[in-house]
């Protein structure tokens, strides 16, 4: 598949009468946004938007999801298939992104395992979404609604906000475009023949109860381990509907601009031979571990790797599918890396992962999430700022009366994700 990305730079974005793109400034009227939002038949009592810039003393809390527009303007399908267009194969054809901006979907606490967005101080350090123009959605449910239909009415809510923003670009001229291919397997491997054959094994967060992913709208809980095109991920083939920690969840935003992909293209035709992506699930019980991560060592042997590059979603129970999957690659004669992060304690002393193997000997580590944190008290709070009291890696105690909050950098949206799209790195003694 040949897939044309073009990049539309977004340097502002505006409340206005008109919802419009001009001059790289995105404007936008909220009724528009509302009425996008499509809130007939959803959980939801209403929406509202919020804009939040770089550099300005802005809380976002909870975070839900970040999500990046996109369209289709030539080629098979539209973006996100499954869920909100026909299943229809993407990945080839021309598309255009929203670049340098994102939706933000906040309100009402779904899970637990919510997060923060700080556009300055300390907490901005930590998550790449602080650098962004970011578009935020409150979402406010209707009284007692279960938690799976609020996290599907903001997760639907969201990728339309963001599926009408992304059409406002599509009779515009990219300020960049880049080309991402990879031929049909044979003659990926021919063209490159003498390179080591590279696969991604991606996996995905699936344990349910809010932990969960979407493939072309399938819940991936329901999939075995499948080959995609790297270039279906840039049309959103695949999306978040996680409510997992949110150092090391997967936003939708992250799926359509996966790192380890684009580094791995970097590097097809130079010194590697990327040949694609396994999607593989993380299993609750452990026959359909070993099931999934069976069926993914015989995927990558029968593609012919020569080694494979695995990254996990969340930590825990899903640390015993990561080394499921690395041991059996191995085994099965294929140099393997993984890419986690850490659980160590808040001195770092601690156990790094619930599962080991000695086989499992080449490691990229994206930090430590118990590490604690003191984030400033900010002029403003886009969302709940009580969440601050009960997400994944605060306490009761973590709200000071002065407005500071005191977690594990857990809590920041971003801040360890294993794919390594974070803004973390290491220092030397």
């Amino acid at each position: 598949m040949r897939l044309e990305l073009g990049e539309i730079y977004i340097e502002d974005i505006q409340f206005s009468e008109t919802s419009e793109i001009k001059d790289h400034v995105l404007y936008l009227n909220k009724s528009d946004l509302v009425n996008a939002a499509d809130l007939e038949d959803s959980y939801l009592e209403d929406v509202d938007f919020e804009i939040a810039k770089p550099g300005e003393s802005v809380r976002i809390i909870p975070v839900k999801d970040v999500l990046e527009p996109r369209v289709k303007v030539e080629g098979k399908g539209e973006v996100f298939p499954g869920i909100l267009n026909k299943v229809d194969q993407v990945g080839e054809g021309k598309t255009l992104a929203l670049k340098n901006m994102a939706v933000v979907t906040t309100g009402s606490i779904v899970g637990f395992q919510e997060g923060i967005i700080d556009m300055t101080g300390e907490g901005a350090k930590y998550t790449p979404f602080s650098k962004l123009n970011n578009l935020v959605m409150i979402a406010t449910p209707k009284e007692n609604v279960n938690q799976k239909n609020h996290e599907h009415s903001v997760r639907m809510a969201g990728l339309k906000v963001t599926n009408f923003i992304a059409s406002l670009a599509k009779d515009l001229e990219a300020d960049e475009t880049k080309v991402y291919e990879t031929l049909p397997l044979l003659e990926q491997i021919d063209k490159n023949k003498d390179l080591k054959k590279v696969v991604y094994v991606y996996m995905l967060q699936t344990q349910g109860l809010l932990h969960d992913t979407y493939v072309y709208g399938v819940d991936a809980k329901q999939i075995i381990p499948t080959f995609l095109y790297p270039t279906e991920f840039m049309d959103g083939a695949v999306v978040s509907g996680n409510c997992v920690s949110a150092c090391d969840k997967n936003p939708t935003y992250v799926h359509l601009n996966n790192d380890v992909i684009k580094n791995l293209y970097e590097e097809d035709g130079k010194s590697i031979n990327f040949l694609g992506v396994i999607i593989t699930n993380e299993n609750v019980y452990l026959n359909d571990k070993k099931r999934s991560s069976d069926m993914t060592a015989k995927l990558a042997k029968l593609l012919g790797a020569d080694a494979a590059i695995v990254s996990q979603e969340g930590f825990g129970n899903p640390d015993t599918d990561l080394i499921m999957n690395c041991t059996k690659l191995e085994k099965n004669g294929i140099d393997t890396v993984i890419i986690t992060d850490e659980y160590a304690g808040n001195d770092g002393l601690s156990q790094s992962l619930a599962d080991a193997d000695k086989l499992a000997n080449a490691c990229v580590t994206c930090g430590n999430a118990n590490e604690f944190v003191k984030l400033p008290k900010l002029d403003k709070i886009i969302g709940d700022i009580n969440a601050a009291k009960v997400i994944a890696g605060a306490n009761d105690h973590s709200l000071n009366e002065d407005g500071t909050i005191e977690v594990e950098i857990q809590a920041i949206t971003g801040a360890t994700n294993e794919t390594g799209f974070n803004k973390l790195t290491t220092k030397g003694f």
